[in-house]
This record gives C-alpha cells, structure tokens and sequence, in this order.
C-alpha cells in the first residue's frame, strides 16, 4: 500500500463522471524514457481499473490511490474482505489431519511391468549417436550403389576385392 501510495503521488487524477463514480487516472513516466503519458479509466462503483489490477488481485492499484486520493476516499474500502484478518484466521484456523506413519500405508501392488523408454536409457559405448536433422540432400538415391574403390564394380568393396594387391612385409 505505501509503495502504491508514493506511486499515486505521481499521478495526476480528473473527475470524468460525478454521478458514475469515475476518474481518468494520468501516468506520469519519467522525461527521459521518451515514452508519452498513459491515462487510466477507474470506475469506483463497479471496482474496475483499465490497469487490471485491482480486478485480478482485489486490492488497490496506484491508479485507484491517486482517485481516492482526489475525491479524499479511504482507499482501504477497497480492499476485498479475503485480506481481513478474520478471513484469514477462518482459512487457517482448521486443524490440518497429522500424516500416519509411512510404514503403516497400503500400497496397491502394480498390475503392469514398468518399462523404462528406450530414448531415457544411456547410449552402449563406441560411437557417438548423431544429432544431425536429415533432410532432402540426405536420401540416397536407391538406383545407385557402393563401388568398390579398386575394380569399380558393385558386387563388393574395396576390403573383399579379388583383384586387391596384397603387400607383404
């Protein structure tokens, strides 16, 4: 409430409708962000602020402290009940039931078998799985196969090739 009351101080508030209850709140933002005032509609009968916070929180925004302010109001009429002390009292004022020992609970039996998904589990050693998205330039074409790198033909590779040389020693 005080920072909301140092804040309205700030701001310049004007009378819009007498017989509705309504102000036009004008924000006044410091000279050098540049920004232009923003104005703010409050209407006190029906407990609406454009800013939108009074209506969300039930409690007093800045806007609603410069309109009372204007029309010398308490602003504390505003505040809804759930911030009175005897609201919260009656909340907290239940005994909460104590929790039995863990021991003593029934746990039902599982009737499935738990499986963990295969994408949790660590990869096996060896080499690093690829993080690569595939796309077009990816697919091979399937008319096209391996060519062995010594004979160029493509019943094999260049590892199982007859016409290999062998280099001893």
């Amino acid at each position: 409430m005080a920072v909301y009351s140092r804040r309205a101080q700030t701001m310049n508030a004007e009378l819009y409708l007498r017989d509705l209850e309504t102000f036009q709140v004008q924000e006044y933002i410091g000279h050098r962000s540049g920004l232009p005032p923003r104005s703010y509609v409050i209407d006190l009968r029906n407990k609406r602020c454009e800013c939108r916070i009074f209506q969300t929180l039930r409690y007093p925004c800045a806007h609603l402290h410069a309109a009372c302010a204007r029309a010398n109001l308490n602003v504390e009429q505003f505040i809804d009940e759930i911030y009175t002390l005897q609201r919260v009292l009656c909340i907290w004022g239940n005994e909460f039931p104590v929790i039995p020992d863990v021991s003593i609970w029934e746990v039902p039996p599982l009737t499935f078998e738990m499986v963990p998904g295969r994408s949790l589990c660590r990869h096996p050693k060896g080499r690093p799985q690829s993080t690569r998205i595939r796309n077009d330039i990816d697919v091979r074409e399937t008319g096209e196969s391996k060519l062995c790198t010594v004979c160029r033909t493509s019943e094999h590779n260049r590892s199982t090739c007859p016409h290999r040389v062998y280099v001893s020693g």
